[in-house]
């Protein structure tokens, strides 16, 4: 599909008393839209952890009889998209390592962009999956410190790129944030325990009461003695990922103090006054559209409707389309109300368009139903370029808007016009400061110096990952793999 893959949500919870499990397994559902290719969750009872994690939706992951099956205070949880790694079951988190002082679980959102320079530096490691995330793990635990707390603080600034993660051992749960804060990590209160997630919206769907944002390079603990500050490590800017505004984000949520559904919304409204257009209805490509749709038809006053019926059983399936339903196009996903389309001046508005070749195929479906003229608007400007934090964006040749003037993307995808939204007016829906978000897809400029042959599978292409995969619990200190530097203590 000719959309952005999403990134990772994370997800912790100490909660004495409380079904942990099970409450992190809709908080999990609640960020399904953030990762559907593997899900898992690590409980802690206090003195061991067990994990269940797979391949697959959420609901696909876990049933009832494994929900029951995690027994303790503790748990952190994960809904994956290998953003570095590939989608393999050895990549699916939490990574749980078995350390001299217990066993330890961790969960990221993110990408670092020195993840290969740091695996390289720790000769002899035994690797049990080629995540960013392992390496981060193995890093902390590398780096000196009295505790946890502190190992972690210390680790941070060995550490390029985005990363909101939750730790987890076998008394405590740590949450910490890159000092950039380019992904989102929010704090919530549950029932006198706490809850740690990506989004807000999965602290409304179990419960908890908002308190605040994880800070940028802040990193806390919680524990039998409750919420407490280990430290933080301060960035010279903030770089709140934009896009997570556009399109990332579940409408319900909250980023920075703003609802998503009212920053989308004012975006259309802004792209209705730069980008005004005579027609007779104002419709969405569902759902991420939507929001921005309504709030262009509100400031042009053009009447909002209908005419794509979206097919929300779908999801991410590994079933390939036999070739007649293949030939279908988006019909598999989006249906179009044909009645409604005849003889109809559109304006379609979108979040993004990505390679142009979906919005190509809506187009031509809806010039076959008789629409008479066919307008698109993008509630965000032109992605040019790669994002190296967190989103799988396709290579940068891959993106329409980085070969193709405005002009010939209209042309290439049959539109009868094509305006986008400004960068300024963008961040002016977003109330806030430029300079405190990344607009590094749009402008090429990122809030740190990047490798641009980074790949999410980079890891495996300098062979830092092992073939062997090594069952987590049963590492053993003595384990040596064949074929690499061997004979080092893990971890």
């Amino acid at each position: 599909m000719d959309k952005l893959k999403e990134e990772c949500g994370v997800f912790g919870i100490y909660c004495p008393g409380e079904d942990v499990a099970r409450i992190s397994f809709f908080g999990l559902y609640s960020l399904q839209h953030r990762g559907q290719e593997g899900a898992g969750i690590t409980v802690s009872d206090g003195k061991k952890l067990k994990t269940v994690k797979g391949l697959g939706l959420v609901s696909s992951v876990f049933d009832e009889e494994k929900i029951a099956s995690l027994k303790g205070h503790i748990a952190i949880g994960h809904t994956r998209y290998s953003t570095t790694g590939g989608n393999t079951a050895s990549n699916v988190q939490p990574i749980v390592f078995n350390l001299q002082a217990g066993e330890v679980a961790i969960v990221h959102n993110g990408n670092i962009v020195n993840a290969a320079e740091l695996a390289q530096s720790l000769p002899g490691t035994s690797w049990q999956s080629s995540t960013d995330t392992e390496v981060i793990g193995r890093v902390i635990n590398n780096t000196p410190g009295k505790n946890w707390g502190e190992k972690i603080t210390n680790a941070i600034p060995q550490l390029k790129g985005a990363f909101s993660m939750v730790l987890l051992t076998r008394q405590q749960l740590f949450a910490f944030r890159d000092p950039y804060g380019i992904r989102p990590l929010t704090l919530g209160k549950l029932n006198g325990g706490y809850v740690v997630a990506s989004e807000t919206c999965a602290l409304d769907t179990v419960g908890a009461t908002y308190i605040r944002d994880i800070k940028p390079g802040e990193v806390i603990s919680i524990g039998r003695n409750g919420l407490q500050g280990e430290g933080q490590i301060k960035s010279a800017k903030k770089s709140f990922c934009l896009f997570e505004y556009v399109y990332l984000g579940r409408p319900d949520s909250i980023f920075n103090k703003e609802l998503v559904h009212q920053v989308r919304q004012r975006s259309g409204e802004i792209l209705a006054y730069e980008a005004p257009v005579n027609a007779d209805m104002v419709v969405a490509i569902p759902d991420s559209g939507t929001s921005a749709a309504i709030g262009y038809s509100k400031a042009s006053s053009i009447p909002f409707g209908e005419i794509l019926i979206k097919n929300r059983y779908i999801g991410r399936t590994f079933i390939q389309p036999e070739q007649r339903i293949r030939e279908m196009g988006v019909k598999i996903k989006f249906n179009p109300l044909k009645k409604i389309v005849k003889g109809k001046r559109i304006v379609i508005v979108d979040d993004s368009v990505v390679r142009g070749t979906t919005i190509k195929k809506i187009i031509q479906v809806l010039r076959n139903c008789g629409a008479k003229k066919i307008h698109i608007r993008v509630c965000s400007p032109p992605i040019k370029y790669s994002c190296y934090f967190g989103v799988d964006t396709p290579k940068r040749q891959n993106l329409i808007a980085s070969k193709k003037e405005v002009t010939e993307i209209k042309k290439f995808i049959g539109a009868d016009s094509l305006e986008y939204l400004s960068l300024p007016g963008l961040v002016r829906a977003t109330r806030q400061k430029k300079n405190d978000l990344c607009t590094g897809c749009f402008t090429g400029q990122y809030p740190l110096i990047i490798d641009n042959k980074f790949t999410k599978n980079i890891l495996e292409l300098k062979k830092i990952a092992v073939s062997l995969v090594i069952p987590e619990g049963k590492i053993s200190p003595k384990k040596t793999v064949t074929g690499r530097r061997s004979g080092v203590k893990n971890f």
